[in-house]
């Protein structure tokens, strides 16, 4: 099945969720950029809290970017989302192995460190929205729910998860965001606390072929009104007219010690890992313009 988010309401409005299904745009991504298992889970979950997130802006041109920016081996991770369901994203060290955490399972919290999780919403206003919060563990859905309860000031639970298969590749991927809104009672909050500690983890449902509507149904119950479905796919905004505009803001001097010492130039995207090679000629076009 393709990727896609819903967004739901529960508990006559007092409650909202949010589940998505990631697992061809990981693949996409474990493609690209190589990934190794923990950069691949790492990525995963921000990916899934990003496109989750994004379902949360209210026009398709607003677009949120998160960066996790750990002291661990992985470096940062950087996720893109808009409001149209399009996302990139990349980790800086793809190619990372650590032996398994206490529980047996990836240690993501071990290749992300301790650091900051940053979140900057471009909404067309003058100044975009900027968050930011301590990780507190690194697993990255502890993180994202302490940002969302402390930065964002609602109370939110955010599970996410990827099972990598033994060839590197992407099995299931996926998660969801349940949060509660202003006046909600403190019985129902424990109530749905409950539920989550109870529930099996995301990658087993996942495995077990829930999609991300079963997710919430499992903390919300079948009273789940599903308000709105998008799909999710990858896509990057890098472009030969992009670079070139990048090469020409670096300045005469710089484009002349470039043609003078490389003759051409070659300029990897960080989201997608494609290669765009600018020859002398058009450096030369791009001097004169600079």
């Amino acid at each position: 099945m393709s990727d896609y988010v819903i967004r739901a309401t529960a508990y006559e409005g007092n409650v909202r969720g949010f589940a998505c299904l990631t697992t061809d745009l990981m693949n996409e991504m474990q493609k690209r950029h190589h990934t190794w298992p923990i950069a691949s889970a790492a990525l995963g979950r921000v990916v899934s809290t990003g496109a989750m997130m994004g379902m949360m802006l209210k026009n398709d041109q607003d677009k949120i970017t998160i960066q996790v920016q750990g002291d661990g081996p992985l470096g940062q991770i950087i996720v893109d989302v808009d409001g149209k369901g399009h996302v990139r994203g990349y980790v800086a060290n793809p190619a990372v192995d650590l032996p398994k955490n206490a529980q047996g399972k990836l240690n993501v919290g071990g290749a992300v460190g301790k650091g900051t999780l940053n979140v900057v919403k471009d909404l067309g206003l003058k100044e975009p929205y900027r968050g930011s919060v301590k990780l507190v563990s690194g697993e990255l859905g502890d993180d994202f729910t302490y940002y969302l309860t402390v930065s964002e000031q609602v109370p939110s639970s955010v599970g996410v998860g990827v099972l990598v298969a033994p060839d590197a590749t992407i099995l299931h991927s996926g998660g969801f965001i349940i949060q509660v809104m202003p006046g909600a009672e403190d019985s129902l909050i424990q109530e749905l606390e409950q539920q989550i500690a109870h529930m099996p983890s995301v990658t087993r449902l996942l495995e077990k072929g829930d999609q991300p509507e079963d997710l919430l149904r499992r903390i919300l119950g079948e009273d789940l009104n599903i308000m709105e479905k998008q799909s999710l796919s990858f896509q990057c905004h890098c472009s030969t007219d992009r670079v070139k505009g990048m090469l020409r803001s670096l300045g005469k001097e710089e484009l002349k010690q470039l043609i003078r010492e490389q003759g051409k130039a070659e300029v990897t995207c960080h989201f997608c890992n494609e290669i765009y090679q600018i020859p002398q000629e058009d450096l030369e076009k791009l001097l004169d313009e600079a």
